[in-house]
């Protein structure tokens, strides 16, 4: 049986988290507090006290959500825990991943993420980028959707999060169309995201090009522990394809669900969600039920998932 530690992305912050974990564990707040020195701002006191508009744009919360997850997994080699078989992380978790596998260093991580971030909101100007959740609908019947209703016009399924949950985006109007398109389908639910950055599409291959500049400026090395990429759902170890990949997936599909099977294909039967919050042990009691996610926020969670990595 193997195991593999699993990166949340964007839509897990929230104002707070983490706050269990910092009375007991001091490299928690070391591990933010390094970011914050890079960042200019208290990261953690941003976290904690908000407010949520501020921890919600999305150049602050790409690097929170990095700087929790790698804090986490730094804590879980304090409480003697052992390196996973496999990494994968969604979306943004995937520089979590690869900082894990120490194929890019922390520092260079949050730099980064805070750029991508700059990058994905100046992409697109305020209004004219929407991404939706399409629920109950076969995967290609919400890309059939989305090619009726692109009519020219910019609109893809770009999060394959789970069997009958994948999320849509692109231009305002053309993300519209297909929410009517994907409803006349039989979506259960067809409804637009809270969100102002339409992610992983193609109008995003401006800021892609920009962060491709900027990972070259970046030391790279192979990956000690096999990643599952979001763009491949291959498992990688190659530092070059690693961070090719980091560029296509500004603008691609996230192969979740494929990710998730990847990883059960080669026997992974325990994962830790090490990260704020449960939304992909949500989704993988969707894709695969046989596969036990464990999370580490508490002290409980920690001693629980270390349990089941020593029977693993």
């Amino acid at each position: 049986m193997k195991t593999a530690f699993i990166f949340p992305g964007q839509g897990s912050q929230s104002v707070g988290m983490l706050s269990d974990a910092s009375g007991h564990w001091p490299i928690v707040e070391q591990t933010f507090a390094e970011a914050s020195a890079v960042l200019g701002y208290d990261l953690w006191h941003l976290c904690q006290n908000g407010p949520a508009e501020e921890l919600n744009r999305t150049m602050v919360t790409q690097p929170a959500l990095l700087t929790a997850s790698v804090a986490l997994w730094r804590q879980w080699f304090v409480a003697e825990g052992h390196k996973p078989d496999f990494l994968a992380g969604h979306s943004l978790g995937e520089y979590s991943a690869l900082v894990a596998a120490e194929s890019l260093d922390f520092v260079d991580a949050v730099k980064l993420v805070q750029l991508r971030g700059e990058l994905m909101q100046g992409a697109v100007p305020a209004g004219e980028g929407r991404m939706a959740a399409i629920l109950g609908l076969e995967d290609a019947d919400v890309v059939a959707a989305c090619e009726e209703a692109a009519a020219g016009a910019v609109v893809s399924a770009v999060n394959f999060n789970a069997p009958g949950q994948v999320v849509i985006a692109g231009e305002t109007a053309a993300v519209d169309r297909a929410i009517e398109a994907c409803k006349e389908k039989g979506a259960r639910k067809a409804m637009p995201l809270p969100v102002s950055v339409p992610s992983h599409c193609a109008l995003m291959k401006g800021a892609a090009e920009e962060l491709a500049k900027a990972l070259d400026e970046v030391s790279f090395n192979d990956a000690v522990i096999p990643v599952v990429q979001n763009v491949s759902a291959a498992v990688c170890q190659d530092r070059d394809t690693l961070k090719a990949n980091l560029v296509k997936q500004l603008y691609s599909p996230v192969l979740w669900t494929d990710s998730v099977r990847t990883l059960t294909g080669q026997g992974v039967s325990v994962a830790v969600e090490c990260g704020a919050g449960k939304v992909l042990a949500g989704l993988i009691k969707r894709i695969d039920r046989g596969l036990a996610v464990h999370g580490v926020e508490t002290q409980d969670a920690l001693d629980d998932a270390l349990k089941a990595f020593a029977q693993s």
